[in-house]
């Protein structure tokens, strides 16, 4: 039984900032509380004693950091590698704008089909079919390089909400939840005989 820990990195504004989009071409450190949302990661990890063969990010910081202190806090060192595979989409002319922007230019309906359906809103850089491909590929290799154990994996809202493609079913999983994943929040994706399925999925790190 193969299991991918999946992690949105933590926040990378902090209460008072200015939120705009931050993709691929922006490439921000942790805020204060997204350190703070990391360790509770790395608590839960402990606290729940799970290990992992290896880790994964993206290729930005902010995947990397929250890996790192999450790993740190959890007392633990699995090889840590970077993959561009995990790197946050590219939004094009909505790049470091507010969310209102982004509405005035796209339409409220593209933003609710993004967030509902992972439909890609008009002029983002973005190739669903190449993500989905991306995905199945790492899964199979996790099962051929880490037969029967863990890895974690820290990405970028954008990456994240196509891993339930794994399970062959993302119309049946996008109708019962949320696909987007909350800043510094869980999943986890079981492999068990010839099927991927979603133990959960959106949750916060719950630490005692």
């Amino acid at each position: 039984m193969n299991k991918i820990f999946l992690v949105r990195h933590g926040n990378t504004f902090d209460p008072g900032d200015q939120v705009v989009r931050v993709g691929l071409k922006t490439d921000m450190p942790l805020s204060s509380s997204g350190i703070l949302q990391a360790e509770h990661v790395g608590r839960y990890i402990k606290e729940n004693r799970i290990h992992f063969a290896a880790a994964f990010t993206s290729t930005l910081q902010r995947t990397y950091e929250t890996a790192s202190i999450a790993l740190e806090k959890a007392n633990l060192s699995p090889p840590l590698q970077k993959l561009h595979i995990f790197d946050e989409i590219d939004y094009g002319p909505d790049e470091g704008k507010t969310e209102e922007e982004v509405i005035a230019r796209v339409g409220t309906q593209a933003i609710h089909d993004w967030n509902s359906m992972a439909v890609v809103p008009p002029g983002w850089l973005v190739d669903p079919e190449k993500i989905v491909q991306s995905w199945k590929s790492f899964a199979q290799d996790m099962i051929t390089n880490y037969p029967d154990q863990n890895v974690m994996v820290v990405t970028s809202n954008g990456i994240a909400r196509f891993a339930p493609y794994l399970t062959n079913d993302f119309l049946g999983f996008s109708e019962k939840h949320n696909i987007k994943l909350g800043t510094g929040n869980l999943a986890i994706l079981r492999f068990t005989g010839d099927v991927w399925t979603v133990d959960f999925w959106n949750e916060k790190p719950q630490i005692t």
